[in-house]
Parts: structure tokens; C-alpha cells; sequence
């Protein structure tokens, strides 16, 4: 049973920097997609980066700040935060999709929270 745990979160000023980290559980972190999503206060959980294979899709509002990184062999994933904003404060979730069949399973860690304020 694979279990994710992201770590990272904390406060930081605008414009500064911030690295989230993902890790499993298991020794297995075989997921067909991987992605990071924000759920801010009052607000619906959206996505901000996927990746699978060689394919990356950002969304706007992170797009050119954020980075996506996968490494497999250490069963981590990463999100780079780059120029961070106010907006960006939230609970910041780590995500592994994998296909059985005809659906697709979705994998949750609990969240680490972020807070961008001077």
C-alpha cells in the first residue's frame, strides 16, 4: 500500500523560494502520472503541475514560477517554487495517479501548508 507524505511547507516572504518534497512509503513509485495540487482557503483543490513521461503540463497561474520533478529511483517528488506570491498561500497536495483497468486510482498525501506573507 502506497502511502505519500509531502514536507516542505512553511512561511516565507514574497518573492522568495520554497521546495516541496513527496516522498512514498513503499519502494514502489510506479505512478502513470504525478502531480501537485493547491487547495487555497475558501477555494475548490486545483491543479498545478502533472507530469508523465516526457509531457509536463503547468497551469497558468503557476506557469514560469513552478517546476515539477520526478525521481523515481528515490521514490520522490518535488515542486519548486519560484517569485511566490500571496495567492499562492495554501495547503499544497502531492498526487500519484495510476491506471487499473478502466479507471484511474488516485493517491493523496495529507498536505503541507504553505503561507506567503510579509
Amino acid at each position: 500500500q502506497v502511502q505519500l507524505m509531502e514536507s516542505g511547507g512553511g512561511l516565507v516572504q514574497p518573492g522568495g523560494s520554497l521546495t516541496l518534497s513527496c516522498a512514498a512509503s513503499g519502494s514502489d513509485f510506479n505512478f502513470n502520472a504525478m502531480g501537485w495540487y493547491r487547495q487555497a482557503p475558501g477555494k475548490q483543490r486545483e491543479l498545478l503541475a502533472v507530469t508523465w513521461g516526457s509531457t509536463t503540463n503547468i497551469a497558468d497561474s503557476v506557469k514560469g514560477r513552478f517546476t515539477i520533478s520526478v525521481d523515481s529511483a528515490k521514490n520522490r517528488a518535488s515542486l519548486q517554487m519560484n517569485s511566490l506570491k500571496p495567492e499562492d498561500t495554501g495547503v499544497y497536495y502531492c498526487n500519484g495517479r495510476r491506471l487499473r483497468g478502466s479507471r484511474v486510482d488516485y493517491y493523496w498525501g495529507q498536505g503541507t501548508q504553505v503561507t506567503v506573507s510579509s
